[in-house]
């Protein structure tokens, strides 16, 4: 990841310039010779380790870059120039306070679901969804919008979830109805077509004339989560332990646990099974 703070100057300027594409670039103008611009300097230092990755703050020492100092057009030390998508859009001359600086700095900052979206993209592109879930399960639980919904969409998807993933995809509004959303509802369509598999099947018929073999049921739970069927498998699995703890010999159990530990500790399917269980148990 690009450093949060670094020294500007003929040799990065450009990738960090091109770096604004993605996160803002704050550019710091400042002298040795000024004493009014260790208190900007500071201050913009300290938002740079608050914010946590939201901005780049690029330090510019103009008696050693006085080419960069006038092809930026610096008339006044210290001056600040706020970059984003490669254009200044902002910035001030002169020492300000750091309330008056945070405030500038706020109107064009990205969100921080904003840049877990970022940091998602490339692992969805990679196909790494299982690395990419955590960080937009984060994203959706700070802003529940369509962008993060999608994105999570889209990891479940990748990852044969398709019970969650429909769920998002029908919160999502016409106006966010895009070509996005159009591809993920025939991903999901095909996934619940493959989802009902002829093995699914026979056992579901088998065990319409055999109601109380526990071990069909059990054997179509394990078939129902690997066509992503989760809900369906640990429900089924879940009747059975409320009769019987050791229902299966055990299997029951060790399978039901077995696939909630799969999903993970921030699944809401297997979350929701989780405390269903230890009631059970307590």
């Amino acid at each position: 990841m690009q450093d949060t703070i670094v020294n500007v100057n003929v040799s990065n300027i450009q990738a960090l310039v091109d770096g604004s594409m993605t996160r803002p670039l704050v550019l710091n103008f400042v002298s040795g010779q000024v004493p009014e611009c260790q208190g900007v300097t500071a201050a913009l230092t300290a938002e740079a380790q608050r914010r946590q990755g939201q901005f780049v703050l690029g330090n510019v020492d103009c008696d050693a870059e006085m080419d960069l100092a006038q092809y930026f057009r610096i008339q006044a030390l210290p001056t600040v120039l706020i970059l984003v998508k490669g254009q200044p859009v902002d910035g001030f001359a002169g020492p300000q306070p750091a309330e008056m600086i945070s405030q500038v700095l706020q109107k064009h900052l990205p969100a921080g679901w904003e840049l877990k979206l970022q940091e998602a993209a490339p692992l969805l592109e990679s196909k790494a969804y299982d690395q990419a879930l955590p960080i937009l399960r984060d994203a959706l639980a700070e802003e529940a919008n369509a962008a993060t919904r999608l994105a999570l969409a889209e990891a479940l998807l990748g990852l044969k979830r398709a019970e969650e993933a429909e769920g998002l995809l029908t919160e999502i509004g016409l106006a966010d109805q895009d070509s996005r959303y159009q591809s993920l509802m025939s991903q999901l369509q095909l996934l619940k077509e493959s989802a009902d598999t002829p093995e699914i099947r026979a056992l579901q018929t088998q065990l319409e004339s055999e109601p109380d073999n526990q071990g069909l049921v059990v054997e179509l739970a394990v078939q129902l989560h690997q066509a992503g069927r989760n809900e369906e498998a640990l429900e089924s699995l879940f009747v059975l332990l409320k009769r019987q703890l050791d229902a299966a010999n055990g299997e029951a159990r060790s399978t039901f646990l077995d696939i909630v530990k799969a999903l993970g500790p921030a699944d809401p399917v297997a979350a929701a099974y989780r405390r269903r269980f230890y009631g059970l148990l307590y």
